[in-house]
């Protein structure tokens, strides 16, 4: 399966965490193909740092980890849907639920 996945050319592939009860969208993160193996391995998501250049398991440091519960790729084979129960509180490192918890506002036209 990991090979039917395009990794960009940096070797990583975005994915997009979603927890399995509230449907909330929670966070989005790189993975690279061992990211990848790890998550299938472990049941936890695991990623690749960008800023860091290491890998980290989430909730490492705070408790708050996600277990996974199905992942699916799209329909081009270069992004991650990652379906998790999320254990702890938040998933946001700022210490929110979500990663997303602002909103741009649109005008009215």
């Amino acid at each position: 399966m990991i090979d039917q996945l395009k990794f960009d050319e940096k070797g990583l592939i975005p994915a997009v965490i979603q927890e399995i009860d509230t449907k909330e969208v929670l966070m989005v993160a790189y993975m690279d193909r061992e990211a990848l193996r790890r998550t299938l391995n472990t049941g936890y998501t695991h990623f690749w740092s960008r800023s860091r250049q290491k890998y980290w398991k989430k909730g490492e440091t705070s408790g708050n980890v996600q277990e996974v519960k199905s992942i699916y790729y799209d329909c081009d084979s270069d992004c991650l849907l990652v379906i998790v129960k999320q254990h702890g509180s938040s998933a946001c490192h700022t210490g929110n639920r979500t990663c997303f918890y602002r909103q741009i506002e649109l005008k009215k036209v």
